[in-house]
């Protein structure tokens, strides 16, 4: 599969998550076989261009090629703005965000909430287009409640105007993320344009990937959630679909590694103070793969030392007669 230039080593794309996908998890995905990691949405709000969170949320330094940056917002010459200056920060493919069902974002007219203004979103899409000479995908749901599924439509006017690469989540704006992702829109989508439909929504294991892929017939697929915690998922699927059968599982040793490894990224991504404070977040994630002592989440969530955080990681680990792996 093909985004502009850019040709992604497999069919497994990271999911943007607003407070997850920084640049350690982005890395650590794209480590374990993701072909592409996209970034936490990053608002074309100019008053917010160069505040702290921006910032961080722009930070590429060491991160693996291509660099794909998700931008939020409703007004076309600011996202138009927002493009060239995440480009400028470098940023190889700009990803739309006509997704987001939170009521924060669509209470602003952003987010899944423009499926409603066909007209607005074929006027944004093109001006983020002309803006910018990488390629520029999208994120949509099927519509914005079950009675409105207009996602071969919006996917019809994304590809008129210049959009690389469309993303489907297989739920409205007013299912949120309740209920079950239905596919069939996303088998409409692929049949109704020429460029690359990527399948997103409740793909947690390597034979629900193949399904997906079967049932829509789409490029690839995102995943979000059920990377949480589980980032070897990618390698996973990646060897099922590859016909190396259901491999690529962990050992206690690699996940004790990983975790380590991870903390120490976000204590010098974030600092030490704020570091702490967003480690306790991917441990309780980590954890849920796991079997651990009842009182050790709570134990480790009352630290606000990085060495001690990362004792208590090993100490976990060192019980050898604990069954780590759930």
């Amino acid at each position: 599969m093909h985004i502009g230039p850019y040709r992604l080593v497999n069919r497994l794309i990271l999911a943007p998550m607003a407070g997850v996908t920084d640049r350690p998890f982005r890395t650590l995905c794209r480590r374990y076989g993701a072909a592409l990691a996209v970034s936490e949405m990053v608002s074309a709000n100019p008053a917010l261009r160069n505040d702290r969170k921006t910032l961080r949320r722009s930070d590429h330094a060491g991160e693996p090629e291509p660099r794909a940056v998700q931008i939020l917002g409703n007004d076309p010459k600011a996202m138009a703005e927002a493009a060239r200056i995440n480009v400028d920060r470098g940023a190889q493919i700009i990803d739309i965000n006509m997704g987001c069902p939170a009521k924060k974002v669509c209470n602003k007219a952003a987010g899944s909430a423009l499926l409603k203004d066909e007209l607005l979103v074929g006027r944004i899409l093109e001006t983020v287009v002309g803006a910018t000479t990488v390629p520029v995908t999208l994120k949509i749901r099927t519509g914005w409640d079950p009675e409105q599924r207009n996602a071969a439509i919006i996917a019809k006017i994304a590809e008129s105007s210049g959009i690389r690469a469309i993303t489907v989540h297989g739920r409205t704006r007013a299912c949120g993320f309740s209920g079950h992702a239905e596919y069939l829109t996303i088998q409409e989508v692929k049949q109704t344009v020429s460029i690359p439909v990527i399948a997103n929504g409740d793909i947690d294991t390597p034979e629900k990937a193949a399904a997906v892929l079967e049932i829509t017939g789409a490029d690839a697929v995102m995943i979000g959630r059920a990377t949480l915690g589980n980032p070897w998922l990618f390698r996973r699927i990646d060897n099922f679909l590859r016909g190396n059968g259901e491999s690529g599982s962990p050992e206690a040793k690699e996940i004790r590694d990983v975790i380590v490894e991870h903390l120490g990224e976000l204590y010098a991504f974030y600092g030490e103070h704020l570091g702490v404070r967003i480690a306790r977040k991917h441990v309780g994630w980590y954890l849920s793969h796991l079997s651990y002592p009842p009182d050790f989440g709570t134990l480790f969530n009352a630290q606000d030392c990085a060495g001690r955080q990362l004792d208590l990681i090993n100490l976990l680990f060192n019980e050898e007669s604990r069954k780590l792996a759930a």
